[in-house]
């Protein structure tokens, strides 16, 4: 079943209606399920969907594997991981439709999807897949892997969220590490996992920004550098929004001599040079390029824990503007998750499914780590986690994944109604219905590889859904105070940085922190 994700456009009075919306939850105690939200808040995709924007565009992710030449496949490496940027951030949606909040993706909750191009004449990029699962909960922690064997290229990793607000502003830090593995070359990439800023919080015009240096190193011994934001210290430019610049140099040039440059904006398009010829060799718009819709089984064929399954009442109350009936499909979800925690402190261990957990780091991504100055911590998002790939190769993984256990049924099983037990199962490979498509082989040399056509394919629309997760808070009377003060400050637009003056105490400053928080909280 293709997906399709369309956009809704934010209507003219989104930012009065946000502002609306902060004020009325400051009146409210208790149950806050049947409050009308403005739409544009809310992302319908969960967060263990979020890495599907790595694949989408397939012949880019195998871009590198096709190149004889170290350089060619590091810079091909930084132009796959930057065209994926835009997507990421805002969730495939249209930039001015600002940053949505996904859904809170729930222990245990999975995400299977392919893209497939097989070509006329089996020239195409293949079957590219993904599997994503929610690892862990508290804290969060989403392990995924994109593969795709016919190029031998793979991308593995997992990561933890952690959220502040300061001055308007939202900080999400990202814990944990991916790598990028080219199999023909016996090649690994360690890849970023760039810190986010989300800005406008209280004025409604959410964007978000990516801030601070990165590195990709190699095994190959060539390092990418991303600079995002402000000045560049290649072409001067001073259009910061979104802005980066990028070089590839050996790692052990101590002059980080150029081989290639990339400078530009990553929700707009960016340029690649060979500093060595002095030659342009591509300009990637973002906007335009095409993106190859994933594939998922038809909803009657997943499994109870597969992300569109578990959260398709929360999804259609959204779409129909139901509030209340929102707030109850979640909060079964909610129930379950309350329960697995009590289970797991009585001793019913939850075991992940697709990923098993350790207590050290790959060896060769802790390497390429200590190059940039870094130190994998897995203590930091519950252990380090690796996908069971030999597993799913001779066909374990079997429907249903946890017995006749159900996300939302956890508090029945545990009470006697169910008699399941959360436990790892054996399983088989999904069957995963393949589109299809053309495509065309690739050539060596690097302006060859990058400018293969992604297949065309045709992309229609259909409505979105929209609305507001239900959110409740158990915010005392001092919490209250805090949140009059920060929509009192909102309804006169003041500016964002204003919010925690002086007039506030430093308790009612974090308090106040809070508070913004849990309204926008991805995690």
């Amino acid at each position: 079943m293709p997906d399709h994700t369309s956009t809704s456009t934010p209507s003219v009075s989104s930012r009065s209606k946000w502002k609306d919306f902060v004020a009325s939850i400051a009146t409210i105690r208790g149950d806050l399920s049947t409050i009308t939200a403005p739409p544009f808040v809310l992302d319908t995709k969960s967060a263990v969907e979020l890495p599907a924007y790595w694949a989408e565009r397939p012949s880019v992710f195998i871009a590198p594997a096709s190149s004889d030449d170290p350089a060619e496949r590091a810079v091909l490496v930084a132009r796959w991981f930057l065209s994926a940027l835009r997507n990421q951030q805002y969730t495939g949606r249209p930039a001015h439709d600002g940053v949505k909040k996904p859904l809170n993706a729930f222990l245990g909750e999975v995400f299977l999807a392919t893209w497939s191009d097989h070509g006329a004449t089996g020239t195409g990029t293949g079957t590219t897949r993904l599997v994503s699962e929610q690892v862990s909960h508290h804290p969060p922690v989403t392990a995924c892997r994109v593969w795709n064997e016919d190029h031998g290229v793979s991308a593995e990793g997992y990561t933890r969220q952690e959220i502040g607000f300061s001055g308007g502003s939202m900080t999400i830090r990202q814990l944990g590490h991916a790598t990028l593995h080219l199999a023909r070359h016996d090649e690994t990439y360690l890849i970023p996992l760039p810190n986010v800023k989300v800005k406008g919080i209280l004025t409604g015009s959410l964007y978000p920004e990516l801030q601070g240096t990165y590195h990709i190193p190699s095994t190959s011994g060539y390092m990418s550098t991303i600079e995002f934001g402000g000045k560049g210290w290649l072409t001067g430019w001073d259009d910061k929004k979104h802005g980066f610049e990028a070089k590839v140099y050996r790692d052990d040039d101590q002059d980080q001599t150029p081989l290639y440059t990339v400078s530009g904006h990553w929700d707009r398009s960016f340029s690649i040079h060979d500093a060595r010829k002095g030659v342009h060799v591509e300009t990637f718009d973002v906007r335009s390029s095409t993106t190859t819709p994933l594939t998922v089984d038809p909803l009657p064929d997943q499994d109870p824990w597969e992300s569109r399954v578990a959260w398709r009442g929360v999804r259609e109350a959204l779409e129909r503007g139901d509030m209340q009936g929102a707030a109850d499909a979640k909060s079964r979800l909610e129930s379950g998750q309350r329960e697995m925690r009590k289970r797991d402190r009585d001793g019913h261990d939850w075991h992940s499914l697709f990923y098993e957990v350790g207590s050290h780091p790959d060896p060769v991504a802790a390497e390429l780590a200590r190059k940039i100055g870094r130190t994998l911590r897995p203590a930091e998002t519950m252990g380090a986690w690796t996908f069971r790939l030999k597993d799913w190769q001779e066909g374990k993984f079997k429907k249903p994944y946890h017995g006749g256990l159900r996300p939302a049924d956890m508090c029945e099983s545990a009470n006697g109604g169910g008699g399941n037990q959360a436990r790892r199962t054996e399983t088989t490979k999904p069957s995963l219905s393949p589109s299809t498509g053309t495509g065309t082989g690739t050539s060596s040399g690097l302006a060859a590889i990058i400018r293969q056509p992604e297949p065309e394919r045709s992309w229609k629309a259909k409505p979105t859904m929209s609305g507001l997760e239900a959110h409740q808070t158990d915010a005392d009377t001092q919490a209250g105070k805090v949140e009059a003060t920060v929509v009192a400050k909102a309804r006169k637009g003041s500016s964002p940085s204003d919010i925690g003056d002086s007039t506030m105490t430093g308790k009612e400053k974090i308090q106040g922190e809070r508070f913004l928080r849990d309204i926008y909280s991805t995690c």
